[in-house]
This record gives structure tokens, C-alpha cells and sequence, in this order.
């Protein structure tokens, strides 16, 4: 049992905080998608409005999850508050960064790679139609396509499954990989498969395998899990068998698709709030700000997308500023081209509820940055930055005086005239606090 109070929580002084050092990738590089059905889990835009979300409908394999996790998403609620009401509401467009994002399964281009090869086909001449690969032989297949596994009829679906899940506790790692993999592909689409996996003792034997020193083992695990999440009932047998540590250890040691899929694991755990302090207590969130930093464009955004969740909860907060989130998201913000501005400002704006949060985002250069983004981000941009200016300065005489030593007013100036309505709003609150520093410094000067 995850205590949910962390006593290693000491980050009073923010200059003490020790950091992952970030180098920006080159803002040129560009990462190509293929443009065929999707194999992502927890992504795509996550930032569009409620009334677009029929639009999420694009990537997804498995209509009636996606329907149930936006479902789940209305019933989640923040549980941090902002300072002014205000804050609140603009706050409210970003719960679209991850509750509604489009929720397929199985992100792994390898499963892609393997469901694509062909059976090998006659030598000769036509052939009879082949026979139903019985479950005697399933495991000894090295390659299968999606077919045979839709194909299984719903009276030999358990006892496959068993097979599965005894293989998957076998001395051989080639059995356990063959076994983890089949497991996995079984739980990809179907629904009725995740549940009679879960139900047969598939999670507490997929755990160890996390740990496996067999690279693809690993990935296969951790993606079968990852898939059966996606079932509601699961997603406590996943946390209460212990996964939560083994999910953090494959974000540490596992292949770059692997730690993805655990992040993806991690966020659909944190659906549930209950969930979410318990998974920062684990420590998930120290390598999530590393694959934050270290790893490709995809597994950013997952990084971000799961850091944004479970940052809901104040604590987690806490624990993501003393793990060096900061500073990799101000340079996020200000690179162009990535498509993780958007994200990065996101949760910058969440940890900026906090006073350590506010404290570190001036610290680290956020004030020149967020002005920069009101000055020539979009609309979208524009909105978090300036929200997220309006939460640093509202309590704070010292920040509005860098605000304005930045070049801060021209802008926010434009931002009130031709900004959207929330932008407009927030600007002109913002211009108000900026005169009040004035006011006070030229009464106190001698």
C-alpha cells in the first residue's frame, strides 16, 4: 500500500530544486505520421472545445470506449482552485487536454509491423479453405494477423485466454513473450475481451513481466495492461495488484514505445481521482518530467498529457516543482513548430495555483516567455498565457513590476482590444493589477 503523504516533499526553497537539464530539440525537426489507421492510446487534440468532441471520433478503433471515457471525463473534477473565479473558467477549456482525447489502444508500431505481414500463400494452385488455428498451437505462432484473432469464437475465447495467462507464468521467456503478446492483441479492440481477461488473472501474472529483462517482453506486457485499462473494472485490479511501481520502473528503464505505453497506463489510471495521489506517491512523476525532456514528440505529449492529470490534486503539484517541471516547460512554451506549446502552457498554468509553482515560473525566465506567446501565439495560446500571468501577479507587487520591465503592457493592450472574449477579459483584469504596483511604489518612494 502506497502511503499517500510523502514525507521526501521538501521544496520550500526553490532555488534547492535540482533539476533535469533540457535541451530544446532543433525547432525544424518534424516527425512524420503515417497516415493509416491509428495505434495511439490517449492522444490526438487535446485541446479542442467540448462542442467539437464528436470530432475525436477520427482515430478511433473502439467507438463505445471512447464514448465511456468521455463519460468518465464529465465526472471528473479539479481539485485544485484557482486564485480569482476568473482563473477558474479558462482553466475549465484545459480538463479537454486529456478527458477527451480519442482513446484507441496499442500504440506500438511493432503490433502495426505484425499485423500487416501476410500468411505465406500456396506453392501451388489454389488451396481448400484452411482450418481454425486450434488453441493447442496459438502460442507457437511467431506472426498472426488481426483476423485469426477476430475469428476465435466467443465458446473457444476462454480457454484461449487461459492458455494465454499460464504461459504467461512459464520458465521459457520466449512462451511468456508469445503469450503477453497474444494477451495483448486480445484486449486491442474487443471490450468483451478485456473484461474475460481480467477476470481470468491475466494482470497479476502481466506485473512481473514489467520488470522482464526481455526488451520486447517488456513492451508487450506493458502494453497488454495498458489496453485492459481502458475497462473500467480493470483499472482496479491493474492498481490494487501493485502495477502502479512496475508502470514507473518500465517509464525508467523501458524501450521509448514502452515507456510511452506506460505513461498512457498511468493516465488511465488517473481517471479515477482516487488514483492520483496515490500514483505521485509512487513516484510517477519525476519520470515523467524525464520523458518530458528526453524523449520523441510522442512520448512528450504523453508526458504532458499525464502530468496535466495528475496535477489536478495540489500535493502532486508540489511534488512535479520539486521534480524540475518548470524549467522544460518554459522552453517548451517558447518552441515553435513542435506542437507541444499548447500542452506545455497547460500545465505551466496549473502549477502555477501553487506559490512554489509561481515562485519557480518566475525563477526560471516564465514572464518574458508567456509575453512572448500573447505578443504571436495563437488565440488558444494566448488565453493560457495570460491567465497564467494573471494568477502570477494577483498576489504579488514584485512580479507585476517585471511584467511591465518586460515589455508586458503593449501587448496585453492589443490582447484586450482583438483577443478572443475569456483573452480580452483577462487582460483587461491584468492591466488593472498592473497600475496598482505603480501606484504604490511612486506613494512609498521618498
Amino acid at each position: 500500500m502506497v502511503s499517500v503523504q510523502d514525507p521526501n516533499i521538501s521544496c520550500s526553497s526553490y532555488s534547492q530544486t535540482p533539476y533535469y537539464y533540457y535541451t530544446p530539440p532543433p525547432s525544424s525537426a518534424r516527425i512524420s505520421r503515417s497516415m493509416g489507421r491509428s495505434m495511439r492510446t490517449i492522444r490526438s487534440n487535446l485541446y479542442k472545445s467540448r462542442e467539437e468532441m464528436p470530432n475525436y471520433t477520427e482515430n478511433l478503433t473502439d467507438a463505445d470506449i471512447d464514448l465511456h471515457l468521455g463519460e468518465l471525463a464529465k465526472k471528473s473534477s479539479s481539485n485544485s482552485k484557482s486564485v480569482a473565479s476568473d482563473i477558474g473558467e479558462i482553466l475549465e477549456i484545459s480538463r479537454t487536454f486529456s478527458d477527451f482525447s480519442a482513446y484507441s489502444s496499442d500504440i506500438s508500431g511493432e503490433l502495426q509491423r505484425l499485423a500487416s505481414i501476410p500468411d505465406p500463400g500456396p506453392i501451388g494452385g489454389a488451396s481448400p479453405k484452411p482450418e481454425q488455428e486450434p488453441c493447442t498451437g496459438f502460442l507457437e505462432r511467431e506472426t498472426f494477423s488481426t483476423e485469426i484473432i477476430e475469428s476465435i469464437s466467443p465458446e473457444d475465447l476462454q480457454p484461449t485466454v487461459k492458455f494465454c495467462v499460464d504461459g504467461l507464468q512459464s520458465a521459457s521467456i520466449a512462451v511468456q513473450r508469445s503469450a503477453a503478446a497474444k494477451l495483448r492483441f486480445l484486449a486491442k479492440n474487443r471490450a468483451d475481451n478485456r473484461v474475460l481477461i481480467g477476470e481470468s488473472g491475466a494482470v497479476p501474472a502481466l506485473i512481473p513481466l514489467l520488470r522482464c529483462s526481455d526488451a520486447m517482453t517488456q513492451e508487450h506486457a506493458v502494453t497488454a495492461i495498458l489496453n485492459l485499462s481502458l475497462h473500467e473494472n480493470n483499472k482496479s485490479l491493474i492498481t490494487h495488484a501493485g502495477a502502479v511501481k512496475s508502470l514507473i520502473y518500465v517509464l525508467k528503464t523501458g524501450t521509448e514505445s514502452s515507456k510511452q505505453n506506460a505513461a498512457c497506463a498511468l493516465l488511465s489510471l488517473a481517471l479515477v481521482e482516487e488514483y492520483k495521489l496515490s500514483i505521485g506517491a509512487a513516484g510517477a512523476i519525476p519520470p515523467l518530467v524525464s520523458l518530458m525532456i528526453n524523449g520523441s514528440t510522442r512520448g512528450k505529449k504523453d508526458a504532458l498529457t499525464t502530468l496535466y492529470k495528475l496535477c489536478s490534486v495540489k500535493l502532486n503539484k508540489e511534488r512535479a516543482v520539486c521534480a524540475g517541471a518548470v524549467r522544460p516547460l518554459v522552453g517548451l512554451v517558447g518552441e515553435h513548430g513542435t506542437g507541444l506549446e499548447e500542452k506545455a502552457l497547460v500545465v505551466l498554468s496549473s502549477l502555477a495555483g501553487i506559490e512554489i509553482g509561481r515562485d519557480a515560473i518566475v525563477e526560471e525566465g516564465g514572464i518574458p516567455s508567456l509575453v512572448e506567446t500573447i505578443e504571436d501565439g495563437s488565440d488558444k495560446r494566448k488565453e493560457f498565457a495570460v491567465a497564467t500571468l494573471l494568477q502570477l501577479c494577483l498576489g504579488s507587487v514584485r512580479n507585476r513590476g517585471l511584467l511591465v520591465r518586460e515589455g508586458g503592457i503593449p501587448p496585453l493592450v492589443a490582447l484586450s482590444q482583438n483577443g478572443t472574449a475569456k483573452a480580452k477579459h483577462k487582460a483587461e483584469t491584468l492591466l488593472g493589477y498592473l497600475r496598482e504596483p505603480r501606484h504604490e511604489a511612486s506613494s512609498s518612494s521618498p
